[in-house]
């Protein structure tokens, strides 16, 4: 499962790359649900009992921040610099995992 996730995250970086690029297209075809970031983690916390679990940037225009609940669900998000966040994916059964021995 976490493998997948893994291999999951460039394409998932490329995506908000493009979205960040050129949001009016993607917004146009209904691919994204957005909203004001406040609202959005409100709406996490309060639907879904999901806290922020990770957090990276995507580049100088986007964060992107995962957040999870102790029930698996998961929800990835990307925030641009206007507060503007959108819901990318969601999914079921995250595990978060405890690196074990030495840093590689």
């Amino acid at each position: 499962m976490v493998r997948n996730a893994i291999r999951v995250l460039p394409k998932v970086a490329l995506l908000a790359a493009a979205i960040t690029t050129c949001p009016q297209a993607a917004g146009a075809q209904g691919l994204l649900k957005c909203a004001d970031r406040a609202q959005v983690i409100e709406f996490l916390a309060r639907q879904y009992a999901e806290k922020q679990a990770a957090v990276g940037m995507v580049n100088q225009q986007a964060v992107m921040e995962l957040y999870a609940a102790d029930s698996g669900s998961w929800t990835l998000v990307i925030t641009d610099v206007s507060g503007r966040s959108c819901v990318i994916l969601a999914g079921k059964s995250w595990e978060t995992i405890i690196p074990v021995g030495p840093k590689a």
